[in-house]
């Protein structure tokens, strides 16, 4: 539970090596010695090398193994997290699969690799959490979506397609919850420079994972129920969802 300054205490990431929910930790906790945070993810050097970097920062850290693709998984990392002591004030739902995004569309596997990662663990890991977070009386989730949810595009719709159903289910269940104590924030970033784009040529406001965190937590600071990262692209995003879809299916997005 938070201290008596409203800080928190305990912290859960789902996706336990995402650079964006790493940062975001950081950044939350001003490497707060004491500070509980448990990197959810498959056991890998990537997760055992951030656990090393979140303890030299001074915070406790406990790994579980994590796998999107199975539901005993993700509901046996969840039940462990919520069950170990103590409240979980933020869980992170910052899992994710990018693919090829040709392949997503022409292959049957591909495409469904997507949707299980993307949307169906992701709801199911929000389900889950909802209901321990209603149970103990407070919480926030931080639902990591994507711009590209906003409208299909040529180039990745199929990707899309997965984030804009799981941004309408975290949208929807910040409303669901929002009177027993638990927030929702809805984080759409544009390009991120990070390992999942490695080899992607960087996109106009491009941002990296640092960028990323800073708006995440003046956004929790704030209260806010959805940002965009950076704040510009609510407003590009806006314009494109109005442009003819003619024209729209022609330009280079």
């Amino acid at each position: 539970m938070k201290d008596a300054i409203g800080n928190v205490q305990r912290i859960l990431i789902l996706g336990g090596t995402s650079e964006i929910a790493l940062a975001t930790v950081r950044r939350m906790t001003r490497e707060r010695r004491g500070v509980r945070v448990t990197l959810a993810a498959r056991k890998s050097d990537r997760r055992a090398d951030a656990a090393a970097d979140l303890r030299a920062a001074g915070l406790d850290v406990d790994e579980l193994d994590f796998e999107a693709t199975e539901r005993d998984s993700y509901e046996g990392a969840i039940a462990s997290a919520f069950e170990q002591g103590g409240d979980v004030d933020v869980v992170m739902v910052a899992f994710g699969l990018l693919g090829d995004q040709e392949r997503a569309w022409r292959d049957l596997d591909a495409a469904l690799d997507l949707v299980q990662v993307n949307y169906t663990a992701a709801v199911g890991c929000g389900v889950l959490v909802a209901e321990r977070m209603r149970a103990q009386g407070h919480g926030t989730i931080i639902a990591m979506s994507s711009v590209a949810g906003e409208r299909p595009r040529r180039s990745n719709f199929a990707y899309g397609s997965t984030k804009a159903g799981m941004d309408a289910f975290y949208t929807g269940l910040g409303d669901a919850v929002a009177d027993d104590g638990v927030h929702v924030l809805v984080v759409r970033p544009g390009f991120v420079r990070s390992r999942m784009t490695a080899g992607l040529s960087a996109a106009p406001l491009s941002q990296t994972p640092d960028q990323v965190a800073e708006i995440i937590v003046a956004g929790l600071r704030a209260g806010r129920l959805t940002v965009w990262a950076p704040s510009a692209m609510r407003w590009v995003m806006t314009a494109l969802r109005h442009v003819p879809r003619p024209i729209f299916r022609r330009l280079p997005v």
